[in-house]
């Protein structure tokens, strides 16, 4: 990975630029973040740690070490632009570019966050300290490190869709993290998709009781799920790395922060699943976007993007991907060094008039679910989405 900064595949940054439709922005400013500037330590460190890679990052990234190191130790871009015909150099002379006038301190210190946030992603439970005593889980990674506990959602070749195992799987991770000495407690996905929602293969293991049973047991799962939520004593922040689907979607309301990368989208498609609203959003929504946006998502299956669901109040903020998991995280360290009781005790105040509203229409949106599945409606829907005829 030595090669990273200095020397980069001609071949494939040619190609990278020949198909692109726009002109390449190495990275897109949603917002401004104050910066103090990494220690030449600290650089000379990361400098290391980008040599210990294993994968390939991809060539915006590329693109983006290499801007910063330039910028980090030369300054500003200060050399003649290259030939439209020499790619490869072009390309990275506009990478540089780019990024204008920040200092060297800045740039110093973006770049150390992206090496930390690629490192990082490469292992995301090696480095850290297993919570709850040593408690492995089959479908999430979860981990306390930095006084923060991380609870991953670990399907990633089925777009991390909760199935009954991973319900309950969350609902003790979930208990164990409001427990245990971590200041506050994040949730996110791993791969490409935070979550794609329900499993519908739930719905195809009938048990000896019939569908009756099927549905009751399932409202009771999703009771204790979404109660898991309300009840949560410490900040709880969402990063969403990617599309939400369903109940990953209506649950956020119920979320403290919620931090999403561009390529993020909202989508909560109950009508078109003969279904209807769960995670509180049947009254969060309205309150939170008003009755006629909410209705747009919840009724009528519009999908939001990132932007969108942060104008709407349902995201706090949108980050460039590039730049996405090293911003957020090293906003989440500095989080997790305020007082712990401090937070918790807020929390409190900001949210605890509400839990029991919050309940009792957790309770309401249960009991209405339990009999959307056992309407024919809703049995038709699904049936047409398994047998191909309907996408979500």
């Amino acid at each position: 990975m030595a090669s990273l900064i200095k020397h980069v595949s001609p071949w494939r940054f040619a190609r990278f630029v020949r198909s692109s439709k726009t002109a390449f922005i190495p990275c897109v400013q949603l917002h401004s973040t104050a910066v103090m500037g990494a220690s030449v330590e600290d650089f000379n460190k990361a400098k290391d740690k980008l040599n210990t890679l294993k994968k390939d990052p991809g060539n915006e990234v590329k693109l983006k070490i290499y801007a910063l190191f330039k910028q980090a130790t030369v300054g500003p871009c200060n050399t003649p632009k290259p030939g439209m015909l020499d790619f490869v150099n072009k390309v990275k002379w506009d990478a540089w570019k780019g990024l204008g006038s920040i200092s060297q301190e800045e740039a110093r210190q973006q770049y150390v966050d992206l090496i930390s946030s690629l490192v990082g992603a490469e292992a995301p439970a090696v480095a850290a300290q297993p919570t709850g005593g040593g408690k492995t889980f089959q479908t999430l990674l979860v981990s306390t490190e930095d006084n923060i506990t991380t609870i991953r959602l670990n399907r990633p070749d089925k777009k991390n869709a909760i199935t009954v195992e991973m319900y309950n799987e969350l609902i003790e991770a979930l208990e164990l993290a409001g427990k245990d000495d971590s200041v506050i407690t994040v949730m996110t996905g791993n791969g490409d998709y935070y979550c794609s929602g329900n499993d519908l293969n739930n719905f195809t293991k009938i048990p000896e009781g019939g569908v009756e049973k099927m549905a009751k047991d399932a409202g009771e799962l999703l009771r204790r799920y979404v109660k898991a939520y309300i009840d949560f004593p410490k900040p709880l922040i969402g990063v969403i790395n990617g599309p939400a689907v369903g109940v990953s979607v209506t649950l956020l309301g119920l979320f403290d922060v919620v931090y999403a990368t561009e390529k993020a989208t909202f989508h909560t498609p109950f009508s078109q699943l003969g279904q209807s609203p769960e995670g509180c959003s049947s009254y969060l929504f309205p309150k939170m976007m008003g009755a006629a946006k909410a209705s747009e998502v919840l009724l009528f299956n519009k999908k939001l993007s990132a932007t969108q669901a942060c104008e709407l109040g349902l995201v706090s903020e949108v980050f460039p991907e590039s730049s996405f998991q090293s911003e957020v995280w090293s906003r989440l360290k500095a989080y997790a060094k305020l007082p712990k009781n401090s937070l918790a005790l807020s929390k409190q105040l900001i949210r605890g008039l509400e839990k029991e509203k919050l309940h009792a229409v957790n309770d309401a949106e249960v009991e209405r679910l339990t009999e959307r599945w056992l309407s024919d409606e809703c049995m038709q829907a699904i049936m047409s989405f398994f047998q191909g005829k309907s996408k979500l």
